[in-house]
């Protein structure tokens, strides 16, 4: 919206009306994720009347969120496993304790397997999970999401997730 606002006044009118907390988000970050969901067709944008473009949610995009209530999240099972491990590797300050606490119990409740102190394993593909808790818990620039198609000695993980 700034940068396509006609006037410093409307810059002024909308910072002003941002939450200081919306206003810790790094530029690039914030224009990283709007691309994004552009991309992904999770909003829209509309011009208004004096000018502004504001964005909003689209069809699709509030399914989404309605989807990804930490509460009950969960992840879907395909009937075929696609041989591919998914790793979550995160390393949080302990100034950030509580949301690290709160992201390794949902994880675990999620159904993925420790491998090494931060580390966690899981089967399927659980990306749009990750990326909801990460962002909920803002923990998202210490945690690294992998997918590993080849692992040694993964005969008891195999097991363990009845592969």
């Amino acid at each position: 919206t700034l940068g396509l606002s006609p006037s410093p006044r409307t810059h002024y009118r909308i910072l002003k009306s941002v939450p200081k907390a919306f206003k810790a988000i790094e530029r690039n970050t914030l224009k990283r994720i709007i691309n994004e969901f552009k991309y992904k067709r999770l909003v829209e944008f509309k011009e208004e009347k004096n000018g502004d473009i504001t964005i909003v949610l689209s069809e699709l995009g509030k399914k989404h969120a309605l989807r990804y209530n930490p509460e009950n999240i969960s992840i879907s099972i395909p009937t075929c496993w696609d041989k591919k491990w998914r790793i979550i590797v995160f390393d949080i300050p302990e100034k950030k304790r509580k949301a690290r606490d709160a992201l390794r119990f949902e994880i675990k409740k999620l159904g993925f397997f420790e491998l090494q102190k931060s580390v966690w394993i899981y089967p399927f593909d659980c990306r749009n999970a990750i990326d909801f808790l990460v962002e909920f818990f803002e923990v998202r620039r210490y945690v690294r999401y992998l997918v590993v198609s080849e692992m040694t000695y993964d005969a008891d993980l195999k097991l363990r997730f009845g592969l």
